[in-house]
């Protein structure tokens, strides 16, 4: 299941993410945030099988419970309200949000070590890198 993904994870990479915000309708200020921001991705499941993963920095902290398969609703980062679905898809934790007619998703895999996360919006693709604390 998302056993791999459960723990603490610090980011160290992002490529490509104000064209990724660009395309998914953030505005100036909103992106010079989100570029500067490096936040701490953790994901922790509960004994009902309920999934957590929240990302905090010092400028905004999310949290998102799901269990896998079931839509629910997300407000995101930069406050879009999304009706999301997380699913395992070949050991990919991948995360569908749908809004306003639009559709971004965010695949996440763990590959030697690091959590790789791509964000696609059209043909746009952000790359951020996380690596697993102690």
């Amino acid at each position: 299941m998302v056993d791999k993904f459960v723990g603490t994870w610090k980011m160290i990479n992002s490529e490509n993410f104000d064209e990724y915000m660009k395309a998914l309708g953030v505005g100036f200020a909103t992106r010079q945030v989100g570029n500067r921001t490096k936040p701490n991705l953790v994901v922790s499941v509960d004994d009902q099988g309920l999934v957590c993963m929240k990302s905090q920095s010092t400028f905004k902290t999310t949290e998102v419970k799901f269990k896998l398969n079931e839509s629910f609703e997300e407000t995101t980062a930069d406050d879009r309200k999304t009706t999301t679905v997380m699913s395992l898809d070949n050991g990919k934790l991948v995360q569908k949000q749908c809004w306003d007619g639009k559709e971004t998703t965010i695949e996440r895999e763990v590959t030697d070590g690091k959590l790789i996360a791509k964000c696609k919006m059209g043909d746009v693709v952000a790359v951020r890198t996380y690596v697993k604390e102690a």
